[in-house]
């Protein structure tokens, strides 16, 4: 049993560990990369692994603490000013879905309650999957994020009274039962109990754990804290991701919040991958190959009618145009909880086992389906969008203005605010429509669009411009763009930001001449004022920051034809370490004998002599 284990989990560490870099490296995003690694490992691949379902029921304790954390975000303030987006968003996502998948249902000749269970069941979205990818692709705090964040809460809501109701409509309801009431009752006794002990027990429990110093301990307290709690609300028929996302909500402002976080961030990542992997291992290819063309087209006809579902409701939740696209891709797949409705269907005998085992792989597959779909965003839709369905009042003003700004974040709002003190014109451009609506209260006047597209920055004017500022975050965006501009525009002077010292070499290979490192100037000042904390005169510290900083910039300048030789370059790198060793050796020196002449004088050398 043990070596099996063992066993087992090798697999599963050496398949996510070579499926994934390579799905990462092709860039279909990591959550393909395990549901293609349990595909190749499972029953209908390579059929290392038996026992699919319990590793999926094991796995889902992934999802359990990744709303757990999540709950931990959110302060019940502001929770409860999502109120409107989680209970009125998503119940329309919920109910219009369900409306649009049961008529098509029962326009196909299907069994109306056949057809409600599957429908509801198919409005659910996968919460693993679409967290996961938002994180992955630093969407979460993007208007599409949001939402569907807010959505996927009242779905893990929703998914209570929908497994609730499939025994009503089965072979249960015949019988009648008051079960039904004592489940309502048990379940808001749990939820009073989570409130009244995530307030008043469950923080002095941690508080005296911290005390012990055992950091294995207090680990071991915040994972027995999800387990019981995704427990207790599974005994009452509710959803432990439910639960635990609850007792989140009610440590989020406990001061022991980020240590929390920390210590379940590991397994949190390891359970959903592992999850990742048992969705893939699922897939049962016996009902696809019994029946593909059924399968295929109940999945592509599931999809289509979701992603327009979802497309139009973008609109209506005033979602941004650039992302509500995006938005019915993210949430387009089926979710966790269709496997636990279906299978619950099945055995109240609601509809056959050979019909859940068919919904079950269509659910599998739509999951299967969203990394592609949003590899066909970014590859397909995304620059066609940009390029042709711009907002009304994103349209750039042909106004030459003298300068063009690449990126309006924390780097380029300094540069955009000191040109506009002075009265210099420009035209600024940024890809994040929220960044763009608040700049806009404050009167920039600032352009939606992928400033690395060179036909966008045609439009900007960018023939007309005298200065091109590249101030944008992603390091090979950054190279990309100025390679184009230099390839279509090579007089154009281009400013740039630097990321690091490698950024900044790969910079004056294209032929940059204005560059500046982002943090090097500020830690310069920050040294400048700590020697002046220290006692240093003003005058002083600011010489010592002076010559540091021509030293610095011209050993880069003198490495610069040496960089790509790593050898060379190591030396070079010695050589000037050694020279301003030289160099504070002479001013300690220098130092010295300013100390003994004024201690003849009676005069402080480190005293300003007024002339600063």
């Amino acid at each position: 049993m043990e070596k099996s284990l063992l066993l087992n989990a090798l697999i599963y560490l050496a398949a996510a560990v070579v499926a994934v870099p390579i799905a990462k490296r092709l860039g279909l995003g990591a959550v393909l990369g395990y549901l293609l690694a349990g595909m190749v490992i499972g029953p209908w691949g390579l059929r290392l692994i038996d026992g699919v379902e319990d590793i999926l029921h094991f796995s889902e304790f992934g999802v359990v603490l990744l709303l757990f954390l999540i709950g931990l975000e959110l302060e019940p303030k502001r929770l409860w000013s999502l109120r409107r987006p989680i209970f009125g968003w998503g119940g329309t996502q919920v109910g219009i879905v369900t409306l649009a998948l049961f008529g098509a249902a029962i326009g196909f000749g299907a069994d109306w309650k056949t057809a409600l269970i599957a429908s509801l069941g198919l409005s659910l979205s996968s919460t693993a999957i679409v967290l996961a990818t938002l994180s992955e692709r630093k969407l979460t705090a993007t208007p599409a994020g949001s939402a569907g964040f807010a959505i996927l809460l009242f779905q893990d809501i929703a998914a209570i009274p929908m497994i609730a109701i499939v025994p009503l409509l089965g072979v249960a309801a015949v019988q009648g039962s008051d079960a039904g009431w004592l489940s309502a009752a048990k379940a808001v006794a749990v939820i009073a109990t989570l409130i009244f002990g995530g307030r008043f027990l469950v923080r002095p429990l941690i508080r005296m754990i911290a005390k012990t110093g055992l950091r294995e301990i207090f680990t071991a307290f915040a994972l027995l804290l999800v387990i019981a709690t995704g427990l207790l609300m599974e005994w009452v028929g509710m959803s432990m991701a439910l639960g635990a996302f609850l007792a989140g909500v009610l440590l989020a402002d406990s001061e022991y919040r980020h240590a929390l976080e920390t210590d379940l961030e590991p397994f949190k990542g390891l359970l959903l991958g592992l999850f990742f992997i048992a969705v893939g291992m699922s897939v049962d290819f016996g009902v696809f190959l019994a029946q593909p063309w059924l399968v295929l087209g109940l999945v592509a006809g599931f999809l289509l009618i979701k992603i327009s579902v979802l497309y139009i409701l973008s609109k209506l939740f005033k979602i941004a145009r650039a992302q509500q696209f995006l938005f019915a891709l993210l949430l387009s797949q089926g979710g966790e909880f269709a496997f636990v409705v279906f299978g619950a269907a099945a055995a109240a005998k609601v509809f056959t086992q050979e019909t859940s085992s068919l919904l079950v792989v269509v659910v599998a597959l739509s999951m299967v389906t969203t990394p592609l779909l949003l590899i066909f965003y970014d590859k397909v839709v995304l620059p066609y969008f940009v390029s042709t369905r711009q907002r009304p009042d994103d349209v750039i003003d042909d106004n030459e203005n003298l300068v063009i700004i690449a990126g309006f974040g924390r780097f380029g709002q300094i540069v955009g605010r000191l040109l506009h003190a002075n009265q210099v014109s420009m035209t600024v451009l940024d890809h994040d429509p929220d960044q763009i609506d608040l700049l806009r209260k404050f009167g920039f006047k600032v352009f939606y669009g992928d400033a690395t597209r060179i036909d966008l920055l045609r439009t900007a004017g960018v023939a007309k411009a005298r200065l091109l500022v590249v101030a944008i975050d992603d390091i090979d965006g950054s190279l990309r763009l100025i390679a184009a501009v230099r390839r279509a525009y090579p007089l154009l002077p281009i400013a740039a930001r630097a990321r690091n010292i490698t950024h900044y070499y790969d910079l004056m290979d294209l032929g940059v001449t204005v560059i500046e490192r982002e943090t090097f100037d500020s830690a310069l000042q920050l040294g400048r004022q700590a020697l002046q904390q220290l006692g240093f005169g003003p005058s002083r510290a600011e010489q010592a920051a002076i010559k540091f900083r021509a030293h610095n910039l011209q050993t880069v300048h003198d490495i610069y034809p040496h960089h790509k030789d790593q050898q060379q370059m190591v030396s070079l790198a010695r050589q000037a370490r050694a020279e301003l060793e030289e160099m504070f050796a002479h001013d300690q020196m220098i130092r010295n004998n300013e100390i003994a002449i004024g201690g003849e004088t009676g005069k402080d050398p480190d005293a300003d002599d007024g002339r600063d």
